[in-house]
Order: structure tokens, then C-alpha cells, then sequence
């Protein structure tokens, strides 16, 4: 990957994947051990809905069913190097959860805002975490 000006933010489009009840989003853990989104970096030329398939199978082996039209929430942070980036979340479904482990994803699970406590997250988690409001996803 290039090296990104200071003044630059990646651009990373990102599942938001919620379990059955709405209440909870899945997350991914690294082979470092942190927790992620599932997703990545929005490659040129794409638009998030190509951006977040392509992720999802690379990281995951998983099938994207529906990618929402419109972002559900907006995140900004620090990636593990130190670059600064835009998380742009999308509310996706996936055909099932039997992942295919990889380096990016050896690992799933469900959590709300008091589950993340205590786990090594990266920083956007944490602030998704106090975002994330169920009832915004009720429809």
C-alpha cells in the first residue's frame, strides 16, 4: 500500500453485520488478537457495495447476500501502523456465518457496548460500541 499523507484519510468500507435481534454486531478477531470490523480498503473505482463483498470473501470466504444503500455510521481512527482512517459502516447480510479463517479473521462474535469492555479492540470498535444504537435497526 502507498504511504498516505498526513493530511490524507484511508477510506475503509465496513460490515455491520447484526445478529438476529438487531442488538448486537458482529466483529472479527486478527490473528494479533485485536478485534475488527469486518472489511477493508475502498479500492479506486469502487463503490461500497463492490468494496464490502470483495472484503468480506477475502477476509472471511463469505458470501454478501444485500449491502445497504446508505452508510449507518461514520467512524474515524487510528489503524494499527499509526495511518488515521475513515470507517464508513454499512448494514450487510451475509448468506451464513461459517467463515473461512484467514490472517484477518481467525475468529468471530456478536458483541454490544458492555461486551466490548475489557476486550483488545481497536479503537473504532470502542467508539462504535458507544454509538450503537439497536433501535436504529429495528425495520
Amino acid at each position: 500500500m502507498k504511504e498516505i499523507p498526513e493530511c490524507f484519510y484511508r477510506v475503509s468500507v465496513k460490515a455491520l453485520i447484526l445478529n438476529e435481534a438487531k442488538d448486537k454486531f458482529l466483529i472479527c478477531e486478527e490473528d494479533s488478537g485485536k478485534w475488527e470490523l469486518p472489511g477493508g480498503g475502498l479500492d479506486w473505482g469502487e463503490i461500497p457495495q463492490q468494496g464490502i463483498p470483495r472484503e468480506i470473501s477475502e477476509e472471511m470466504g463469505l458470501k454478501v447476500l444485500e449491502v445497504a444503500e446508505h452508510p449507518a455510521y461514520f467512524l474515524t481512527g487510528q489503524m494499527s501502523k499509526g495511518d488515521w482512517a475513515v470507517n464508513v459502516l454499512y448494514e450487510t447480510k451475509v448468506e451464513h456465518l461459517n467463515f473461512t479463517p484467514s490472517d484477518e479473521c481467525v475468529n468471530i462474535r456478536f458483541v454490544n457496548k458492555e461486551d466490548v469492555q475489557g476486550m483488545e479492540v481497536f479503537p473504532t470498535i470502542q467508539k462504535l460500541a458507544e454509538m450503537f444504537n439497536p433501535e436504529m435497526h429495528l425495520r
